[in-house]
């Protein structure tokens, strides 16, 4: 029987943990405990019900593009509860000199593919919009292969530094909560740089991207939520787990590699497992490799991955309040020197989030931009968004309730090299045996790819098991 540890209940950890649970039902020898350090699983999903609404304190959907979320919706027999987003309203704003300005139809992030739209729009300046059509013509030299660039340098190089500023900048402030000219191209944008490799101009491969749909058939959603909230993912898996596998308010204290395989102290006890899983943010699988011997590169490595965090507030109105709001809702780039950095207008983004009458905003706070804000007091985080929300959107009335969530320390952040930094981590990680990386600090951030990372961790401990069964010679 091989013994697994999994340290970590966020999403990567409990889809670990869910297909290891199918494996063990089909016969396979393996056992594995999940060590949760907070007093429940999930991570930063989490969804509760206040006087009717529903309020996501982490993320509200996943994107429907990658499939791995889905895909674990249907292991788990979740189809019914998928819902998209209503694309019909879709639009976002941008904040421009405190108004708000939209974005113009037909952009994929920050990649025109209609010119007519871009024409007309208020967003960009006249030199910006002849920047985009000239490269379409004339584009600039590709990325060299062994290169990294910052998002900000990328998008200045194919457009202007007016697009950074209103467009690339905060569209991945709502992502990762860093800054355009830290944060790595290629591993925020790969598809971005894919294209350039391809195409050299990046309008070019957006047109050519874009598949005509056939008659009659609607494009897919662009984002993916479950009915009943995100909390439902976390909660099929934790009930397809055994009770006996699942430990939470139980952190890992320490960890100590010997030769039978790795003993995980947890609340005074230590336990002996052939396989270890650290589903932790790098910093806090720093910590707990610190005291293991022969890990000090990668201790040093994993330090190296540095993190923001973020506030998220939620502010529900009598619907009348908000009559005047259409879209899914506005971002806000740095140089307004606002400490909002995005809303979202969750009534319009997906149905039954409210009840009749009522609307609900979700204000996001915090990241590289701001990071004394985890500091402030819950009436101080109040006031700040009230006071933006009403000089931005014009919205004056007493919300009917607020609640705010933070998250300290959450949000990892991808800089220039960040891709050659993993991969020399990785290539640590083969010499210490029995040991995994997991979670959204190596190769993608969003739920699909924690769910994808969290699955091919149990892949590998299934690919050891089969290793240890095949017959020899």
């Amino acid at each position: 029987m091989i013994r697994v540890a999994i340290i970590g209940g966020g999403i990567s950890g409990l889809t670990t943990a869910f297909y290891l649970e199918q494996e063990r039902r089909r016969g396979a020898p393996v056992s594995y405990i999940v060590f949760e350090a907070e007093p429940r699983f999930g991570g930063v999903i989490r969804t509760e019900r206040v006087e009717g609404c529903l309020v996501e304190a982490g993320p509200d959907s996943f994107l429907t593009s990658k499939p791995w979320a889905r895909e674990l919706c249907e292991d788990l027999r979740l189809t019914s509860q998928l819902m998209g987003s209503r694309d019909s309203a879709r639009k976002t704003f941008i904040v421009v000199n405190g108004k708000l300005q939209p974005i113009p139809a037909g952009m994929q992030m920050m990649v025109p593919t209609r010119f007519a739209s871009v024409v007309s729009s208020s967003l960009f300046s006249l030199n910006s919009k002849l920047a985009m059509m000239r490269e379409y013509l004339w584009p600039p030299e590709p990325l060299a292969a062994d290169d990294d660039e910052s998002v900000a340098g990328f998008v200045s190089r194919h457009f202007t530094a007016e697009v950074v500023e209103r467009l690339a900048e905060p569209l991945l402030a709502g992502v990762y909560g860093g800054d355009a000219s830290t944060l790595s191209v290629r591993a925020t944008l790969p598809q971005m740089v894919d294209s350039e490799c391809r195409f050299r101009s990046l309008v070019r491969g957006a047109l050519i991207a874009r598949k005509p749909q056939k008659a009659k058939e609607p494009p897919p959603p662009l984002f993916t939520t479950m009915r009943d909230g995100m909390q439902r993912l976390v909660d099929a898996i934790v009930r397809q787990v055994p009770r006996e596998m699942l430990r939470c308010s139980r952190p890992a204290e320490r960890l100590a590699q010997n030769s039978s395989g790795w003993q995980v102290s947890s609340a005074g006890v230590s336990e002996e497992f052939d396989q270890v899983i650290l589903a932790l943010p790098a910093h806090a699988c720093a910590r707990l490799l610190a005291t293991a011997s022969g890990t000090e590169r990668t201790v040093e490595l994993l330090n190296q991955i540095g993190y923001s965090s973020a506030l998220t507030v939620a502010l529900a109105y009598k619907a009348t309040a908000l009559a005047a709001l259409q879209g899914f809702g506005f971002l806000v780039p740095r140089n307004e020197a606002r400490r909002t950095m995005a809303c979202t207008f969750v009534h319009n983004k997906f149905e039954n989030r409210t009840p009749e009458g009522m609307g609900l905003l979700r204000v996001f706070v915090g990241g590289t931009r701001d990071p004394e804000a985890l500091a402030l007091s819950d009436d101080q985080i109040i006031e700040i968004v009230r006071r933006e929300l009403r000089e931005i959107t014009g919205i004056a009335a007493e919300p009917q309730f607020t609640r705010i969530y933070r998250w300290p320390h959450a949000m990892p952040q991808y800089e220039v090299g960040h891709l050659v930094r993993v991969a020399r981590l990785e290539m640590h990680m083969q010499r210490i045996a029995g040991l995994q990386l997991s979670g959204n600090a190596y190769h993608g951030i969003g739920i699909p790819d924690c769910v994808r990372i969290g699955r091919s961790a149990a892949d590998g401990v299934m690919r050891k098991i089969r290793a240890q069964q095949a017959p020899v010679g």
